[in-house]
């Protein structure tokens, strides 16, 4: 009796427990109920004509990372559409602001044999790119089932993972089997996929470095510049629970060289931002938030930006940004540093990177982030960038110079892509200044 016929049995046996669950999360605000059949594999827009490429991301950053290459796609298929799954109702909402014209946006169904095949039936993807290290053994092996031609990119495991894996090498490899190809983060990772049955498996780049600028409204932004006018700023970016609390203690310990000092506070689920309230409701602090306000005013002390997709716009209007869930009570994790660099911000973050360890280090080794071990040290280097101008400005150079120079890594990981699009039968993809190189050669 194999795992995968186990894991198939439970998941076939469970209806009624997932439904439960997923009417708690409705409950919660956590799913999306105008859209929960979507869960069930049940469609909610017809099948455009023609090819059809389908993204899974497991978050807003990997949605964001792969931005760049749904519109390459699209660009350069003037037929075909793009089908982006998320699990997340967050990343949902962004996406729905950010897609191009003919890519659209779809709930990952849930892992049960009838609703992966009543998905795959509808929607009969040509190609595949599976941006997430969690893999759903039946939905994957659905994809191999049928022959799709498929990718993993950005794929990584722990070595807890991996362990666990080991003992479940005739269900890992029957899962990793299903992918064309897999492009891991590092050499360890690598490892870890070839040992446990994947086909092919390249040591790639983070696709968090082909993420684009975060898009703003530049009229939004010019109203809050003159809303602030001179006062020193900076934001706590895609803060989870314990970070809004940082962020008025790091505040405290600065205000009184720096009265009019502006902390903004960018949580990054905004269905926090009631809590986020009631705290500094209690610690009696002027805060303003975006939903009410709109903009800060000259009694806000904190400003908590309470909508989804905003994040550009207050890294641009920000020169300095600490990088969320880098000192969370959750155990941190870290977010993609490279979205406030690309924005001209000087980057700080704590010591709980480990989700995009590479990049951190390689910003760190560049002197184009701050690494911080103690929460104390936070208004210790916020206080040192705002005394000095020249100071700031060179972090803020550093921080944006390393961002860009990691441009050149979408045509890499394109190049890394051929046998997918080989196979499915498409144009292999070519990245803008290759095309401009063909042009003008």
């Amino acid at each position: 009796m194999s795992l995968f016929w186990l894991y198939k049995k439970t998941m076939t046996i469970g209806e009624p427990l997932v439904r439960m669950i997923l009417n708690k999360r409705v409950r919660a605000g956590k799913e999306d109920p105008k859209r929960l059949e979507e869960r069930f594999g049940q469609a909610s827009l017809p099948r455009p004509q023609g090819v059809l490429l389908w993204v899974h991301v497991a978050s807003v950053g990997e949605a964001q990372s792969m931005l760049p290459m749904i519109s390459l796609f699209l660009d350069q298929n003037p037929q075909a559409h793009a089908m982006v799954t998320t699990i997340t109702r967050t990343a949902a909402l962004l996406l729905e602001k950010r897609l191009p014209e003919r890519a659209f946006h779809q709930y990952l169904p849930i892992d049960r044999p009838k609703w992966v095949r009543r998905f795959m039936d509808h929607w009969a993807p040509n190609i595949v790119l599976w941006a997430e290290s969690e893999l759903w053994p039946f939905i994957v092996a659905e994809i191999g089932k049928r022959r799709i031609p498929a990718a993993l990119l950005n794929a990584r495991m722990s070595p807890k993972s991996f362990r666990n894996w080991r003992y479940a090498r005739g269900l890992s490899e029957k899962i990793l089997s299903s992918f064309t190809i897999i492009l891991t983060q590092t050499d360890q990772d690598r490892y870890y996929y070839d040992q446990l049955g994947a086909r092919s498996v390249v040591t790639s780049d983070n696709i968090k470095y082909c993420a684009s600028p975060l898009p703003y409204d530049a009229i939004e932004l010019s109203d809050l510049q003159k809303a602030i006018g001179d006062r020193p700023v900076w934001v706590y970016a895609s803060t989870h629970q314990g970070e809004e609390e940082l962020a008025l203690e790091t505040h405290l310990a600065l205000v009184n060289d720096y009265p009019d000092l502006l902390t903004i506070v960018v949580p990054r689920h905004p269905e926090r931002s009631a809590s986020i309230e009631s705290t500094y409701q209690e610690r009696r602090v002027s805060y303003g938030t975006k939903t009410k306000n709109r903009t800060p005013n000259h009694e806000h002390s904190l400003f908590v930006v309470d909508t989804l997709g905003d994040l550009g716009l207050f890294y641009a209007l920000s020169p300095i940004a600490c990088i969320g869930r880098s000192f969370s009570d959750d155990g941190g994790g870290g977010h993609n540093p490279l979205e406030a660099a690309l924005l001209r911000c000087a980057v700080l973050h704590g010591p709980h990177v480990q989700n995009l360890q590479e990049i951190f280090d390689q910003m760190d080794a560049a002197q184009a982030s701050i690494p911080l071990d103690h929460k104390d040290e936070l208004a210790e280097r916020l206080r040192a960038l705002f005394a000095s101008q020249m100071l700031r400005q060179e972090q803020i150079d550093r921080s944006y110079q390393f961002a860009e120079s990691k441009t050149h890594i979408l045509a890499k990981i394109i190049e890394e892509l051929e046998p997918v699009f080989l196979l499915a039968r498409l144009p292999l993809l070519k990245h803008p200044d290759h095309t401009k190189e063909e042009a003008l050669g």
